[in-house]
Protein backbone atom coordinates (compact mmCIF):
# COMPACT_ATOMS: atom_id res chain seq x y z
CA UNK A 1 0.00 0.00 0.00
CA UNK A 2 2.85 2.46 1.08
CA UNK A 3 4.52 1.41 -2.35
CA UNK A 4 1.49 2.25 -4.70
CA UNK A 5 1.26 5.47 -2.54
CA UNK A 6 4.65 6.18 -3.12
CA UNK A 7 3.94 5.39 -7.02
CA UNK A 8 1.56 7.83 -7.05
CA UNK A 9 3.02 10.72 -5.70
CA UNK A 10 6.59 10.31 -8.11
CA UNK A 11 4.09 10.13 -10.98
CA UNK A 12 2.53 12.91 -9.98
CA UNK A 13 5.17 15.10 -9.40
CA UNK A 14 7.01 14.05 -12.48
CA UNK A 15 3.63 14.83 -14.74
CA UNK A 16 3.35 18.22 -12.73
CA UNK A 17 6.92 18.98 -13.81
CA UNK A 18 5.81 18.80 -17.60
CA UNK A 19 3.04 21.19 -16.63
CA UNK A 20 4.99 23.49 -14.89
CA UNK A 21 7.74 23.11 -18.18
CA UNK A 22 4.99 24.23 -20.75
CA UNK A 23 3.85 26.94 -18.48
CA UNK A 24 7.17 28.55 -17.42
CA UNK A 25 8.33 28.42 -21.55
CA UNK A 26 5.31 29.90 -22.63
CA UNK A 27 5.16 33.01 -19.85
CA UNK A 28 9.01 33.61 -20.35
CA UNK A 29 8.89 34.70 -24.29
CA UNK A 30 5.72 36.43 -23.82
CA UNK A 31 6.29 38.17 -20.73
CA UNK A 32 9.26 40.10 -22.96
CA UNK A 33 6.82 41.09 -25.75
CA UNK A 34 7.24 44.32 -24.90
CA UNK A 35 11.42 44.32 -25.47
CA UNK A 36 10.66 41.98 -28.65
CA UNK A 37 8.37 44.64 -30.10
CA UNK A 38 11.06 47.56 -28.97
CA UNK A 39 14.10 45.41 -30.41
CA UNK A 40 11.87 44.54 -34.01
CA UNK A 41 10.07 47.80 -33.70
CA UNK A 42 6.47 46.14 -33.85
CA UNK A 43 3.47 47.14 -34.51
CA UNK A 44 0.03 46.03 -32.20
CA UNK A 45 -0.83 44.45 -35.34
CA UNK A 46 2.48 42.48 -36.13
CA UNK A 47 2.67 41.09 -32.82
CA UNK A 48 -0.88 39.75 -33.45
CA UNK A 49 0.99 38.33 -36.29
CA UNK A 50 3.84 37.13 -34.44
CA UNK A 51 1.19 34.90 -31.89
CA UNK A 52 -0.79 34.30 -34.95
CA UNK A 53 2.10 32.28 -36.45
CA UNK A 54 2.30 30.78 -33.10
CA UNK A 55 -1.40 29.83 -33.13
CA UNK A 56 -0.96 28.39 -37.46
CA UNK A 57 2.20 26.21 -35.94
CA UNK A 58 -0.11 24.39 -33.36
CA UNK A 59 -2.75 23.55 -35.88
CA UNK A 60 -0.25 22.44 -38.25
CA UNK A 61 0.77 19.44 -35.48
CA UNK A 62 -2.36 18.62 -34.76
CA UNK A 63 -3.29 15.83 -37.72
CA UNK A 64 0.38 14.20 -36.44
CA UNK A 65 -0.23 14.41 -32.83
CA UNK A 66 -2.97 11.61 -32.60
CA UNK A 67 -0.70 9.43 -34.48
CA UNK A 68 2.06 10.29 -33.29
CA UNK A 69 0.73 9.72 -29.85
CA UNK A 70 0.06 5.61 -31.02
CA UNK A 71 3.18 5.11 -32.41
CA UNK A 72 5.70 6.66 -29.99
CA UNK A 73 3.05 7.37 -26.65
CA UNK A 74 3.18 10.36 -24.31
CA UNK A 75 5.63 10.01 -22.85
CA UNK A 76 8.62 10.14 -26.15
CA UNK A 77 6.03 12.70 -26.64
CA UNK A 78 6.52 15.01 -24.38
CA UNK A 79 10.40 14.36 -23.72
CA UNK A 80 11.06 15.41 -27.71
CA UNK A 81 8.89 18.51 -27.84
CA UNK A 82 9.88 19.64 -24.51
CA UNK A 83 13.66 19.76 -25.40
CA UNK A 84 12.29 21.65 -28.80
CA UNK A 85 10.88 24.34 -26.33
CA UNK A 86 14.05 24.43 -24.60
CA UNK A 87 15.97 25.07 -28.12
CA UNK A 88 12.74 27.56 -29.04
CA UNK A 89 14.17 30.35 -26.64
CA UNK A 90 17.11 30.09 -28.12
CA UNK A 91 15.49 31.41 -31.46
CA UNK A 92 14.09 34.12 -30.22
CA UNK A 93 17.34 35.65 -29.17
CA UNK A 94 18.98 34.75 -32.34
CA UNK A 95 16.41 36.15 -34.56
CA UNK A 96 18.12 38.45 -36.70
CA UNK A 97 14.74 39.91 -38.72
CA UNK A 98 10.64 39.65 -38.06
CA UNK A 99 10.41 36.85 -40.76
CA UNK A 100 12.57 34.99 -38.52
CA UNK A 101 11.29 35.70 -35.42
CA UNK A 102 7.58 34.44 -37.66
CA UNK A 103 9.04 31.40 -38.37
CA UNK A 104 10.76 30.72 -34.80
CA UNK A 105 7.21 31.49 -33.19
CA UNK A 106 5.10 29.26 -35.72
CA UNK A 107 8.03 26.09 -34.33
CA UNK A 108 7.19 27.20 -31.01
CA UNK A 109 3.31 26.23 -31.67
CA UNK A 110 4.35 23.38 -32.69
CA UNK A 111 5.95 21.89 -29.82
CA UNK A 112 3.05 23.55 -27.86
CA UNK A 113 0.66 21.39 -29.44
CA UNK A 114 2.66 18.31 -29.21
CA UNK A 115 3.18 18.82 -25.62
CA UNK A 116 -0.03 20.04 -24.36
CA UNK A 117 -1.66 16.67 -25.67
CA UNK A 118 1.17 14.90 -24.69
CA UNK A 119 0.85 16.30 -20.99
CA UNK A 120 -2.66 15.88 -20.66
CA UNK A 121 -2.87 11.97 -21.74
CA UNK A 122 -0.12 11.66 -19.25
CA UNK A 123 -3.00 13.42 -16.44
CA UNK A 124 -5.43 11.09 -17.19
CA UNK A 125 -3.15 8.00 -17.71
CA UNK A 126 -2.47 9.29 -14.07
CA UNK A 127 -5.73 9.30 -12.99
CA UNK A 128 -6.89 5.76 -14.62
CA UNK A 129 -4.26 3.98 -12.97
CA UNK A 130 -4.52 5.24 -9.32
CA UNK A 131 -7.90 5.58 -9.70
CA UNK A 132 -7.64 9.62 -7.90
CA UNK A 133 -8.42 12.77 -9.30
CA UNK A 134 -5.67 14.78 -10.00
CA UNK A 135 -6.35 17.05 -12.93
CA UNK A 136 -6.71 20.49 -11.43
CA UNK A 137 -3.73 20.18 -9.40
CA UNK A 138 -1.80 19.32 -12.10
CA UNK A 139 -3.38 22.30 -14.25
CA UNK A 140 -2.49 24.70 -11.07
CA UNK A 141 1.39 23.70 -11.97
CA UNK A 142 0.82 24.82 -15.04
CA UNK A 143 -0.28 28.16 -13.89
CA UNK A 144 2.50 28.26 -11.32
CA UNK A 145 4.93 27.94 -13.87
CA UNK A 146 3.69 30.58 -16.09
CA UNK A 147 3.88 32.79 -12.66
CA UNK A 148 7.44 31.54 -11.89
CA UNK A 149 8.13 32.89 -15.27
CA UNK A 150 6.75 36.46 -14.82
CA UNK A 151 8.35 36.80 -11.63
CA UNK A 152 11.69 35.95 -13.17
CA UNK A 153 11.24 38.59 -16.20
CA UNK A 154 10.58 41.40 -13.67
CA UNK A 155 13.45 40.50 -11.36
CA UNK A 156 16.12 39.91 -13.87
CA UNK A 157 14.51 42.89 -15.64
CA UNK A 158 15.25 44.79 -12.87
CA UNK A 159 19.57 44.15 -13.46
CA UNK A 160 19.79 43.51 -17.01
CA UNK A 161 16.73 43.85 -20.28
CA UNK A 162 19.39 41.98 -22.05
CA UNK A 163 17.05 38.71 -23.63
CA UNK A 164 19.90 36.47 -24.08
CA UNK A 165 20.93 36.55 -20.05
CA UNK A 166 16.84 36.14 -19.13
CA UNK A 167 16.51 33.38 -21.76
CA UNK A 168 19.91 31.56 -20.47
CA UNK A 169 18.54 31.40 -17.08
CA UNK A 170 15.02 30.42 -18.12
CA UNK A 171 16.92 27.46 -19.78
CA UNK A 172 18.44 26.12 -16.88
CA UNK A 173 15.12 25.91 -15.51
CA UNK A 174 13.08 24.31 -17.95
CA UNK A 175 16.33 21.18 -18.22
CA UNK A 176 16.03 20.90 -14.57
CA UNK A 177 12.06 20.14 -15.06
CA UNK A 178 12.79 18.74 -17.54
CA UNK A 179 14.88 15.69 -15.68
CA UNK A 180 12.65 16.02 -12.72
CA UNK A 181 9.70 15.15 -15.50
CA UNK A 182 11.67 11.79 -17.04
CA UNK A 183 11.59 10.29 -13.52
CA UNK A 184 8.14 9.33 -13.02
CA UNK A 185 6.27 9.67 -16.28
CA UNK A 186 3.86 7.14 -17.10
CA UNK A 187 4.61 4.56 -19.91
CA UNK A 188 0.95 3.52 -20.54
CA UNK A 189 -1.53 5.87 -21.76
CA UNK A 190 -5.43 5.57 -21.11
CA UNK A 191 -7.16 3.18 -23.25
CA UNK A 192 -11.17 3.74 -23.28
CA UNK A 193 -13.17 0.54 -22.56
CA UNK A 194 -16.73 -0.70 -22.83
CA UNK A 195 -17.15 -1.54 -19.48
CA UNK A 196 -16.04 2.09 -18.65
CA UNK A 197 -18.45 3.24 -20.54
CA UNK A 198 -21.21 1.38 -19.32
CA UNK A 199 -20.67 2.31 -15.47
CA UNK A 200 -20.02 5.90 -17.21
CA UNK A 201 -23.67 5.45 -18.59
CA UNK A 202 -25.07 4.39 -14.74
CA UNK A 203 -23.05 7.12 -12.75
CA UNK A 204 -24.30 9.94 -14.87
CA UNK A 205 -27.45 9.32 -15.66
CA UNK A 206 -28.17 9.24 -19.35
CA UNK A 207 -29.52 6.89 -21.12
CA UNK A 208 -28.53 4.63 -23.48
CA UNK A 209 -29.83 6.87 -26.63
CA UNK A 210 -28.32 10.05 -25.11
CA UNK A 211 -24.95 7.99 -24.81
CA UNK A 212 -25.45 6.79 -28.60
CA UNK A 213 -25.53 10.88 -29.21
CA UNK A 214 -22.31 11.33 -27.60
CA UNK A 215 -20.30 8.61 -28.70
CA UNK A 216 -18.06 9.68 -32.17
CA UNK A 217 -20.06 8.51 -35.29
CA UNK A 218 -18.55 5.16 -36.71
CA UNK A 219 -16.94 6.39 -40.08
CA UNK A 220 -14.33 5.13 -42.06
CA UNK A 221 -10.99 6.83 -42.20
CA UNK A 222 -10.65 10.27 -40.07
CA UNK A 223 -13.36 9.68 -37.22
CA UNK A 224 -16.00 12.61 -36.93
CA UNK A 225 -16.20 14.12 -33.53
CA UNK A 226 -19.70 14.09 -31.33
CA UNK A 227 -21.90 16.82 -30.93
CA UNK A 228 -21.02 16.97 -27.30
CA UNK A 229 -16.96 17.37 -28.32
CA UNK A 230 -18.08 20.19 -30.36
CA UNK A 231 -19.00 21.69 -27.80
CA UNK A 232 -16.16 20.45 -25.27
CA UNK A 233 -13.80 22.15 -28.20
CA UNK A 234 -15.94 25.20 -28.69
CA UNK A 235 -15.70 25.96 -24.63
CA UNK A 236 -12.38 25.22 -24.61
CA UNK A 237 -11.56 27.20 -27.38
CA UNK A 238 -12.76 30.46 -25.58
CA UNK A 239 -11.61 29.61 -22.80
CA UNK A 240 -8.00 29.28 -23.55
CA UNK A 241 -8.42 32.58 -25.60
CA UNK A 242 -9.35 33.93 -22.27
CA UNK A 243 -6.40 32.79 -20.43
CA UNK A 244 -3.91 33.00 -23.23
CA UNK A 245 -4.83 36.85 -24.60
CA UNK A 246 -4.24 37.34 -20.36
CA UNK A 247 -0.92 36.33 -20.27
CA UNK A 248 -0.13 37.47 -23.69
CA UNK A 249 -1.73 41.37 -23.64
CA UNK A 250 -1.90 41.96 -19.93
CA UNK A 251 1.63 43.63 -19.68
CA UNK A 252 1.35 45.69 -22.45
CA UNK A 253 -1.99 46.81 -20.86
CA UNK A 254 -0.79 48.01 -18.36
CA UNK A 255 2.52 49.51 -19.94
CA UNK A 256 0.49 51.21 -22.72
CA UNK A 257 -2.93 51.70 -21.77
CA UNK A 258 -2.94 52.50 -18.03
CA UNK A 259 0.71 53.27 -17.99
CA UNK A 260 2.34 51.15 -15.19
CA UNK A 261 6.03 51.16 -14.93
CA UNK A 262 8.52 48.74 -16.62
CA UNK A 263 8.42 46.64 -13.35
CA UNK A 264 5.34 46.42 -12.87
CA UNK A 265 4.24 45.09 -15.96
CA UNK A 266 4.70 41.93 -15.98
CA UNK A 267 3.10 41.61 -12.62
CA UNK A 268 -0.11 41.47 -14.38
CA UNK A 269 0.71 37.66 -15.57
CA UNK A 270 1.87 37.15 -12.11
CA UNK A 271 -1.56 38.22 -10.29
CA UNK A 272 -3.51 36.24 -12.67
CA UNK A 273 -1.67 33.04 -12.48
CA UNK A 274 -1.36 33.31 -9.10
CA UNK A 275 -5.79 33.28 -8.70
CA UNK A 276 -5.54 30.51 -10.83
CA UNK A 277 -2.92 28.15 -8.93
CA UNK A 278 -5.29 29.35 -5.63
CA UNK A 279 -8.65 28.51 -7.67
CA UNK A 280 -6.98 25.14 -9.51
CA UNK A 281 -5.87 23.80 -5.76
CA UNK A 282 -9.10 24.00 -4.60
CA UNK A 283 -10.98 22.58 -7.75
CA UNK A 284 -11.45 19.89 -7.42
CA UNK A 285 -13.25 20.15 -3.93
CA UNK A 286 -15.76 22.39 -5.94
CA UNK A 287 -15.97 19.91 -8.71
CA UNK A 288 -16.82 17.33 -6.21
CA UNK A 289 -20.04 19.87 -4.10
CA UNK A 290 -21.06 21.91 -6.43
CA UNK A 291 -20.52 20.08 -9.84
CA UNK A 292 -18.06 20.71 -13.07
CA UNK A 293 -21.35 22.65 -14.49
CA UNK A 294 -22.15 24.84 -12.06
CA UNK A 295 -18.07 25.49 -11.90
CA UNK A 296 -17.66 26.65 -15.12
CA UNK A 297 -20.43 28.55 -15.51
CA UNK A 298 -20.14 30.82 -12.55
CA UNK A 299 -16.69 31.09 -12.92
CA UNK A 300 -16.60 32.01 -16.65
CA UNK A 301 -19.48 34.69 -15.93
CA UNK A 302 -17.12 35.57 -13.09
CA UNK A 303 -14.07 36.27 -15.22
CA UNK A 304 -16.42 37.70 -18.12
CA UNK A 305 -18.12 40.45 -15.80
CA UNK A 306 -14.51 41.46 -13.57
CA UNK A 307 -12.64 42.43 -16.79
CA UNK A 308 -15.01 44.17 -18.20
CA UNK A 309 -16.00 46.16 -15.00
CA UNK A 310 -12.19 46.67 -14.68
CA UNK A 311 -12.06 48.39 -18.31
CA UNK A 312 -14.45 50.51 -18.09
CA UNK A 313 -13.38 52.03 -14.72
CA UNK A 314 -9.59 52.28 -15.97
CA UNK A 315 -6.29 52.55 -13.90
CA UNK A 316 -3.09 50.20 -12.95
CA UNK A 317 -5.29 48.83 -9.22
CA UNK A 318 -8.14 48.13 -11.22
CA UNK A 319 -6.60 46.32 -14.10
CA UNK A 320 -4.78 43.95 -11.60
CA UNK A 321 -8.52 43.42 -9.65
CA UNK A 322 -9.61 42.64 -13.09
CA UNK A 323 -7.08 40.25 -13.78
CA UNK A 324 -7.53 38.57 -10.78
CA UNK A 325 -10.84 38.02 -11.51
CA UNK A 326 -9.71 36.41 -14.80
CA UNK A 327 -7.59 34.13 -12.87
CA UNK A 328 -9.98 33.08 -10.30
CA UNK A 329 -12.75 32.31 -12.78
CA UNK A 330 -10.77 31.15 -15.89
CA UNK A 331 -9.34 28.41 -13.63
CA UNK A 332 -11.34 26.01 -13.37
CA UNK A 333 -12.86 25.74 -16.97
CA UNK A 334 -9.77 24.00 -19.22
CA UNK A 335 -9.47 21.10 -16.12
CA UNK A 336 -13.19 20.21 -16.03
CA UNK A 337 -13.09 20.09 -19.70
CA UNK A 338 -9.89 17.86 -19.70
CA UNK A 339 -11.87 15.88 -17.15
CA UNK A 340 -15.49 15.41 -19.77
CA UNK A 341 -13.09 15.04 -22.73
CA UNK A 342 -11.70 11.97 -21.13
CA UNK A 343 -14.75 10.07 -20.67
CA UNK A 344 -15.27 10.73 -24.32
CA UNK A 345 -12.24 8.60 -25.41
CA UNK A 346 -8.68 9.63 -26.31
CA UNK A 347 -9.80 10.64 -29.58
CA UNK A 348 -12.06 12.98 -28.02
CA UNK A 349 -9.09 13.85 -25.63
CA UNK A 350 -6.73 14.60 -28.31
CA UNK A 351 -8.86 16.89 -30.20
CA UNK A 352 -10.41 18.93 -27.25
CA UNK A 353 -6.52 19.58 -26.21
CA UNK A 354 -5.60 20.33 -29.64
CA UNK A 355 -8.13 23.05 -29.81
CA UNK A 356 -7.21 24.14 -26.49
CA UNK A 357 -3.43 24.95 -27.99
CA UNK A 358 -5.39 26.90 -31.17
CA UNK A 359 -7.42 29.20 -28.68
CA UNK A 360 -4.03 29.62 -26.52
CA UNK A 361 -1.51 30.52 -29.20
CA UNK A 362 -4.18 31.88 -31.95
CA UNK A 363 -6.81 33.45 -29.76
CA UNK A 364 -4.71 36.63 -29.33
CA UNK A 365 -3.20 37.01 -32.33
CA UNK A 366 -7.53 38.19 -32.91
CA UNK A 367 -6.82 40.25 -30.07
CA UNK A 368 -3.72 41.97 -31.74
CA UNK A 369 -5.55 42.93 -34.82
CA UNK A 370 -8.19 43.85 -32.69
CA UNK A 371 -5.78 46.33 -30.68
CA UNK A 372 -4.28 47.63 -34.06
CA UNK A 373 -7.47 48.72 -35.38
CA UNK A 374 -9.60 50.04 -32.35
CA UNK A 375 -7.52 50.29 -29.77
CA UNK A 376 -6.21 47.75 -27.03
CA UNK A 377 -8.65 48.44 -24.37
CA UNK A 378 -11.11 47.17 -27.14
CA UNK A 379 -9.09 44.02 -27.45
CA UNK A 380 -9.41 43.42 -23.71
CA UNK A 381 -12.83 44.07 -24.57
CA UNK A 382 -12.97 41.06 -26.53
CA UNK A 383 -10.85 39.10 -24.03
CA UNK A 384 -14.01 39.24 -21.59
CA UNK A 385 -16.59 38.73 -23.89
CA UNK A 386 -14.97 35.42 -24.90
CA UNK A 387 -14.85 34.27 -21.37
CA UNK A 388 -18.96 34.76 -21.21
CA UNK A 389 -19.24 32.60 -24.40
CA UNK A 390 -17.44 30.06 -22.53
CA UNK A 391 -20.86 30.24 -19.65
CA UNK A 392 -23.07 29.57 -22.90
CA UNK A 393 -20.96 26.46 -23.94
CA UNK A 394 -21.30 25.13 -20.80
CA UNK A 395 -24.82 24.73 -20.54
CA UNK A 396 -24.70 22.33 -23.89
CA UNK A 397 -22.05 19.88 -22.33
CA UNK A 398 -23.06 16.94 -20.54
CA UNK A 399 -21.13 17.24 -17.37
CA UNK A 400 -20.21 14.24 -14.67
CA UNK A 401 -22.85 13.69 -12.68
CA UNK A 402 -22.07 14.88 -9.10
CA UNK A 403 -21.30 11.11 -8.03
CA UNK A 404 -18.98 10.77 -10.68
CA UNK A 405 -15.92 12.34 -8.96
CA UNK A 406 -16.01 10.05 -5.49
CA UNK A 407 -16.75 6.75 -7.74
CA UNK A 408 -13.04 6.89 -9.40
CA UNK A 409 -11.40 7.18 -6.21
CA UNK A 410 -13.80 4.77 -4.62
CA UNK A 411 -11.31 2.25 -6.78
CA UNK A 412 -8.26 3.65 -5.01
CA UNK A 413 -8.38 0.60 -2.71
CA UNK A 414 -8.53 -1.54 -5.08
CA UNK A 415 -5.63 -0.63 -6.84
CA UNK A 416 -4.00 -0.16 -3.67
CA UNK A 417 -4.89 -4.15 -2.69
CA UNK A 418 -4.19 -5.64 -6.24
CA UNK A 419 -0.58 -3.66 -6.18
Amino acid sequence: MLRVRDDFLRAHLAIAALFCFLGFQYATWVSRLPALKTRFELSDGRIGLLLMASGIGAAASFPLVATMMKRYGSRTLATVSALALGLVLAGFTLAPNFPVLLLVAALDGVAVGFLNVAMNAQGAALEVRFGRTAMSRLHATFSAGLGLAALLASGVNIVTTTLSAHFAIAAAVLALLLLLARTGMLADDPQPAAADEKADRKTSGRTDRETAEAAPPKRRGIPLPSRITVWMGVAMVFGTITEGAMNDWSALYLKNVVHASPQLAPLGIAVISVMMVLARLFADGWRTRFGDGLIVRVGSTVAGLGLALALLVGGVVPALIGFACVGLGIAAVTPCVYVAAARQGSDALALVAATGTTGLLAGPAVIGFVANATGLAWGMGVVAASALVVALCATRIAWPALDAAPASTATAPAALHEA
